[in-house]
């Protein structure tokens, strides 16, 4: 922002602002490095329960039922979540609407992931001789606290972007105000399923290896690497979030074009 002859000039993004080539730069390697973390995840968490914990099964065998709780819920919550954020952070040349589409695909996809790897966990507990007990530990706990805010965020989404298009006129005011709330729950919820996905890993690690999880086998290598992986996609999806919205501030006070005005309408 600069004055001159006693008038304000806002400068905007593409004059030199925080969307200058090193920044948007800077923000690419980031969004790269989130996209391979949350590749990495996924692979890890599969590439532990085939190659360490003996694969898949069904109701027959409890054991292996089990092994669909934790790739269903690192798909789910972290894989299709963690995309469905970065979906109005990777698409810059899509307009609004079509980021709008793919952060609710992603989403809807990844509710039947959530709604199987509870269920899986349920039957496979129940199943097992002696049964096991449910909702003893944190992460039973964290997991029914994040799968309530991802409930919540769905039916928020639901009506603030779908039911309320239907008198769009009226409701624009209590939509925009809805944006920053429903964003902010959304980071939330990503960082909550992380943090009882690190419990959940290590719970398992521990019930699985017992006391040589201390001498550092193969197995517990590749769980801490996956808790390593979980806690990075914790520092960088926070970063991502915050850069873009820092780099849309002075767009946003600048923006009295009518190309901005009607951007800003589509919005809402």
């Amino acid at each position: 922002m600069a004055f001159k002859s006693g008038k304000v000039e806002t400068v905007s993004i593409s004059d030199g602002g925080s969307s200058s080539p090193p920044n948007w730069c800077f923000f690419g390697w980031l969004l790269a490095l989130t996209q391979l973390l949350l590749h990495g995840a996924l692979g890890l968490v599969l590439f532990w329960v085939i190659y360490y914990l003996d694969g898949f099964g069904w109701r027959d065998n409890p054991k292996l039922l089990f092994n669909y709780h934790p790739v269903l819920m690192v798909g789910g919550f972290v894989y299709l979540s963690g995309n469905a954020l970065l979906s109005y952070r990777s698409f810059g040349c899509c307009r609004h609407i079509y980021k709008k589409l793919f952060h609710t695909v992603f989403h809807i996809l990844a509710v039947p992931a959530i709604v199987m790897g509870f269920l899986t966990v349920w039957d496979s507990r129940n199943l097992s001789v002696p049964p096991i007990a449910n909702f003893w530990s944190l992460h039973s706990w964290m997991g029914l606290t994040t799968m309530g805010l991802f409930a919540i965020q769905l039916v928020v989404g639901f009506f603030s972007f779908l039911i309320l298009l239907c008198c769009e006129a009226r409701t624009a005011a209590l939509r925009a105000a809805l944006v920053p709330v429903h964003a902010t729950f959304g980071l939330i919820t990503f960082l909550m399923a992380i943090a009882t996905c690190l419990t959940g890993i290590t719970e398992k690690a521990i019930n699985s290896l017992g006391d040589w999880y201390t001498a550092f086998p193969p197995e517990g290598l590749v769980v801490n690497v996956l808790g390593a992986t979980l806690m990075g996609l914790a520092i960088l999806m926070p970063v991502l979030m915050l850069i873009r919205c820092q780099q849309r501030g002075p767009s946003s006070i600048s923006s009295h074009s009518s190309g901005d005005q009607d951007e800003e309408s589509e919005r809402l």
